[in-house]
């Protein structure tokens, strides 16, 4: 089987745009995949991230599409032909990116419609006629329903990270969408890093005797990635990421987390230590995802701490690193994660971060990988790396002013003495208070006290009772010396 783009015949602008971004030599998934496109046979991929997937689809349908291509300025003449399905936001531009550089000396028109943006520019560019429609389900099916696009004429289908959408819920809405193309003749391809039993049925459903091309062991990890497991207390995660850094030079890396908002806590946290850093999860707006990609991508920020938002399909040329600061919940999330470094031959290293209640975890991911993991530990410096950490839900702007320095004395209230325990006094003890030993005294009940009588006799009787066991004042200034 050929291993050149040169020996695959595309037709030449196709041939071109491939020669003009480099390349040469096609990965093991293009090699087998892409032939069999070409003859029009349903396709089941799998292949480790970061192996070329969407070359493997987007250049045999292209070369297909050749037949149609067409300058006309008609809408009509430009039906939607070729769908291609994407999880996230990032990974559906990724692709609109990639496909549009292969037919840029074509006809062909390409656009990329998702959710987090405004409808109306996408609208404008569907109803203008587009070949190749790459889209998120969810923003999809706004455009189907609001009768944007018409999907009748589509003869190409791709699920790209099939099971990715299938993780966060998206069966139902591609059973919708699936239900909008014709019923005819049509091809149909699902490419995946991994293949499950749910992905399986799913393959079974909507695809028509599938060629399977698998060009690795499922769930396994590219043997290009070096994968260290060192323990870490929560405390100590921070620090250990500044030394593994140092210790490597390592100028660029993805930092993991499983949550948003210890996504944005362990940024502004690692923005205070002076490192260049960008937050990317779902709560931020889609012009703050593609910022923060693109200022990665540019070198301006150095580390990118994401959610799994980030884990699948992005490619990122040249990332020399990966931390799971945070053990992935899923173990075939932790598959996908490593997968962002050490992409197409490069090698790259992947470093997890373990507490004491992540061993479970762990043990799952080495089920998943059948490899046994070693976790070590990383001797630290004693001095600290940097401010203390944010608690959870509190900025730092919130958090109430530090004690003074040690050395430095604070004004102090008695009452704060008083108040305290004898060892938290600090050396502190109020001024004796010089008591009067008349009032010191327990009470003794004189001779003549007698109880009252209460005697139903009127409210004259009562009150004479009462003043006759009261005795008169005495007083107060009768009871201190003079001076005193």
């Amino acid at each position: 089987m050929t291993s050149s783009f040169s020996n695959l015949n595309l037709a030449e602008p196709i041939a071109r745009a491939v020669a003009e971004m480099g390349y040469e030599s096609m990965t093991p998934i293009q090699a087998q995949a892409i032939p069999v496109v070409l003859t029009g046979q349903d396709v089941m991929g799998a292949a480790q991230t970061g192996t070329g997937k969407t070359a493997a689809f987007a250049l045999p349908l292209l070369q297909r599409m050749m037949k149609h291509e067409n300058a006309s300025t008609s809408p009509a003449r430009h039906p939607v032909r070729a769908l291609v399905l994407a999880p996230t936001r990032e990974l559906a531009d990724q692709v609109a990116n990639n496909i549009k550089a292969y037919a840029k000396h074509t006809n062909l028109r390409v656009t990329c419609v998702f959710g987090g943006i405004d409808m109306k520019p996408q609208t404008l560019v569907l109803k203008g006629g587009v070949e190749v429609l790459i889209a998120t389900p969810g923003r999809l099916l706004d455009h189907i329903e609001a009768k944007n696009c018409v999907l009748n004429q589509v003869e190409y289908v791709v699920l790209d990270e099939a099971d990715r959408m299938l993780d966060i819920g998206f069966l139902p809405d591609l059973q919708r969408i699936l239900s909008y193309l014709p019923k005819g003749n049509r091809q149909t391809l699902l490419f995946s890093a991994t293949f499950s039993p749910e992905i399986k049925r799913l393959a079974g459903s909507y695809l028509q005797n599938p060629v399977t091309i698998e060009v690795a062991r499922p769930n396994e990890t590219a043997s290009t990635v070096e994968q260290r497991f060192y323990a870490a207390q929560d405390d100590d995660k921070r620090r250990v990421i500044r030394k593994v850094l140092d210790d490597r030079g390592i100028k660029q890396a993805f930092i993991f987390v499983n949550s948003k908002l210890g996504c944005g806590r362990l940024a502004r946290s690692l923005e205070r230590e002076g490192l260049r850093t960008a937050a990317l999860h779902g709560d931020k707006s889609q012009d703050e995802r593609l910022k923060a990609l693109e200022a990665f991508k540019k070198g301006e920020v150095d580390l990118l701490v994401c959610t799994d938002v980030a884990a699948r399909g992005l490619d990122i040329k040249d990332v020399p690193a990966v931390f799971n600061f945070d053990v992935p919940f899923n173990a075939e999330d932790y598959v996908h994660r490593i997968g962002r470094t050490g992409r197409a031959g490069a090698s790259g290293l992947a470093v997890t971060l373990v507490s004491p209640s992540d061993n479970r975890l762990v043990g799952d991911i080495e089920k998943l990988i059948k490899k046994k993991l070693e976790v070590e530990t990383l001797q630290l410096d004693t001095r600290p790396a940097g401010p203390a950490p944010e608690k959870w839900g509190e900025r730092a702007e919130d958090r109430p002013r530090s004690r003074a320095p040690e050395g430095r004395r604070r004004e102090h209230d008695p009452r704060d003495a008083l108040d305290a325990p004898q060892e938290r006094r600090g050396g502190f003890r109020p001024a004796p208070v010089n008591r009067d030993p008349f009032f010191q005294k327990p009470y003794e009940a004189a001779a003549t006290d007698t109880a009252p009588s209460w005697e139903p006799s009127g409210p004259q009787t009562v009150r004479s009772s009462i003043s006759a066991n009261i005795k008169p004042k005495r007083k107060v200034a009768a009871l201190f010396k003079s001076g005193e």
